[in-house]
């Protein structure tokens, strides 16, 4: 359930960063830095993203700025990451049990 988001990755003129746009907004307006140290408590999807992309990766930051995503790579490599972005909003992936009729009723009564 869910529906991919497209990812497009744009050369950076910075050596070290690469960045990625996207078919849809995840801060708004505003934008988010998200450094590797930092303890990433909300539940937005651009921190959401930004969990993710620590957890493949060994980067030294990440910014989120509505629908362009930047990323300093430190250590890191950039393989597989717009697959990361793109499974996003992807919720029955491979090990997620997908609920009954039986199930999804019972949770709405």
């Amino acid at each position: 359930m869910g529906q991919p988001i497209t990812v497009v990755e744009k050369a950076s003129s910075r050596e070290g960063i690469i960045r990625f746009e996207i078919n849809r907004s995840l801060t708004g307006m505003g934008h988010e830095r998200y450094l590797p140290d930092q303890d990433i408590t909300g539940e937005t999807p651009a921190d959401e993203l930004a969990r993710r992309l620590f957890e493949h990766d060994n980067f030294d930051g990440v910014h989120i700025n509505a629908n362009v995503i930047t990323i300093e790579l430190g250590a890191g490599q950039s393989n597989g990451v717009a697959d990361v972005i793109a499974d996003l909003h992807i919720y029955y992936t491979e090990g997620v049990e997908v609920p009954s009729d039986e199930e999804v009723t019972a949770e709405n009564t």
